[in-house]
């Protein structure tokens, strides 16, 4: 698939989903995703992964924003024009994420080790004047190979 040009003066293009803190609300937000990365016509690979991260945000944030019910999970998807794919997930737990390393015998704790290994890069931070946190990741478009650090 054709990578899409990107010009630094390109206007981002941005897209916010909404969804209900609940087990279904990770997989809805993997289709979301995957039609808008068709709609942005993002190269496959960017697009499996960023699908692969978004999930695991999305799963630490309905598993452990442990906040009164009606409360949403926010992820943001944002293509600006120097060919970089951002993508953050908001919820309503101040906590912020912290990687750990998981033994062979968890059978969880390894999204954040994923989002560390995969991503160009990423972070947590609270919300500015608000409730919660926002954790959120970057792809590389033209990149192949992970960036270094």
């Amino acid at each position: 698939m054709p990578t899409p040009h990107h010009s630094p003066t390109a206007l981002p293009q941005d897209i916010e989903f909404r969804l209900p803190r609940h087990a279904r609300s990770v997989s809805r937000a993997r289709a979301l995703l995957r039609e808008q990365a068709t709609s942005w016509k993002l190269p496959d690979e960017v697009t499996e992964t960023a699908v692969l991260l978004l999930s695991e945000l999305m799963t630490n944030a309905y598993r452990h924003a442990k906040v009164s019910p009606g409360r949403e999970i926010r992820a943001r998807c944002v293509l600006d024009g120097d060919g970089r794919l951002r993508i953050s997930v908001t919820d309503a737990n101040d906590t912020l994420p912290m990687p750990r390393e998981a033994s062979p015998e968890d059978e969880s704790g390894r999204g954040l080790a994923l989002v560390e290994a995969l991503a160009d890069d990423w972070g947590a931070e609270p919300r500015p004047g608000g409730i919660g946190k926002t954790v959120w990741f970057e792809l590389e478009l033209n990149s192949g190979t992970r960036a270094e650090t």
